[in-house]
Formats: structure tokens, sequence, C-alpha cells
């Protein structure tokens, strides 16, 4: 594939989907073709999917049936958006993917990671991130910031220590990965985060016409 995956990773309130667009602008600038997505979702089929996952309901929702829809939706999303999307050579910027099922379902949720592995495979293949991007910031700016944005999701009503594992699990695996991953500090003003995307910009580029 010519195109490049880049994928925006981090808790609730870390700002991925604001500095997702600012980063899709800036490649845009340089004439980047440059598609936005997001999981779960990024086709109808699997964004009916991701209110599955997100709604708040009174059955609970077995860990593993949790793990499977969030498989299920990656698979649409994989052959109906971001496949494609790197065989023409566009730069795909997508908001979470398998990083995310490693620290939601196997930090938070405690899933034996071989599991996710198995179905990573299995779902992509050989397919991975070119580069991740991880918006890290503490556990209680990130829930503040999420609260005041209204209504939270299923997801968002979990404890601290559901978070605390979270990213825990996103840490640990940029330190196992560091050529793949890249570190941003959330916690600061938004000026101050696009600054730190600025900064990675010229290496982005490179890798865009590499």
């Amino acid at each position: 594939m010519s195109g490049l995956f880049i994928t925006l990773e981090g808790p609730e309130g870390a700002g991925k989907s604001t500095n997702r667009e600012y980063l899709a602008a800036r490649l845009r600038e340089q004439g980047i073709d440059v598609l936005m997505t997001r999981e779960p979702g990024g086709t109808p089929l699997a964004e009916r999917v991701r209110d599955l996952l997100l709604a708040p309901s009174d059955e609970a929702m077995a860990s593993d049936t949790e793990l499977l829809l969030v498989f299920a939706a990656r698979a649409q999303h994989l052959a109906r958006v971001i496949v494609p999307a790197l065989q023409r050579g566009s730069v795909v910027l997508c908001d979470r993917f398998t990083d995310a099922t490693y620290a939601y379902q196997g930090g938070g949720r405690g899933l034996d990671h071989e599991r996710i592995a198995v179905l990573e495979q299995f779902v992509q293949g050989a397919l991975r991130p070119d580069l991740t991007l991880v918006f890290d910031l503490p556990v209680e700016v990130g829930l503040s910031r999420a609260a005041a944005r209204g209504r939270l999701d299923r997801f968002e009503q979990e404890g601290r220590a559901f978070f605390d594992a979270v990213r825990s699990t996103y840490l640990q695996r940029a330190a196992s990965e560091p050529q793949r991953y890249r570190i941003l500090d959330a916690a600061q003003p938004l000026e101050a985060v696009q600054r730190d995307l600025d900064a990675l910009l010229p290496g982005l580029l490179e890798l865009c016409r590499g």
C-alpha cells in the first residue's frame, strides 16, 4: 500500500478529534490527500456497532461481547474505508484503532492481551499503523473534560481504576515500540499541543513523500 496510516490514541478528554482536524489541515496545506475517520465506526454499519458499544444499557455487556463488537466494526471499517484509502495513496488519520482495544478491553477490562492479539491478526493481517500519536494526560483532567461535554457514554461512566489501567496500557505500549509511537502532553493548552504537532510535521511529510 502506498498510503500512510496514522492513528491518534488517548483517553477521554485528550483532544484527539480536535487535533486530528488540525493535523489534517496542516497536511492538506502541503498538498497531501488526507482521509479522517474514527473507531469504533467509520462506515454506516460500523457506526451502528459504535452506538451499541457506547450507549448505556440496562443489560450489562459482557467483556467478550464488547471485544468482539469492536473487532467486528474494525473489520468493516478496514474493508470499506481504511484499506481502499491506503491503496489509493491517501494519508489516513484515524481517531483510535487497535491500541485502544489493548488499552480499554485489555487494560480496563482485564482481558488477556494474547486473545486480543489473535483477533488483531485475524482481522488486520499484517496491517499496523505506520505512526501512532498518544495524547497523554492525567486521568482526573481527562474525566473532568469529558464531564464538561455533557452526558457520559458507557465507557466514560467507568471508575478511576479503569482509566488508570487504560492510561498505563497506552504508556506501556508506547515504551515497548518507541519507533512507532510519539507521546504528546495533552494536559497542555491546545495551542501548546498543536505546536508539538507542528514540530512533528516535517517528519510526517518525509514519511508521506518517502
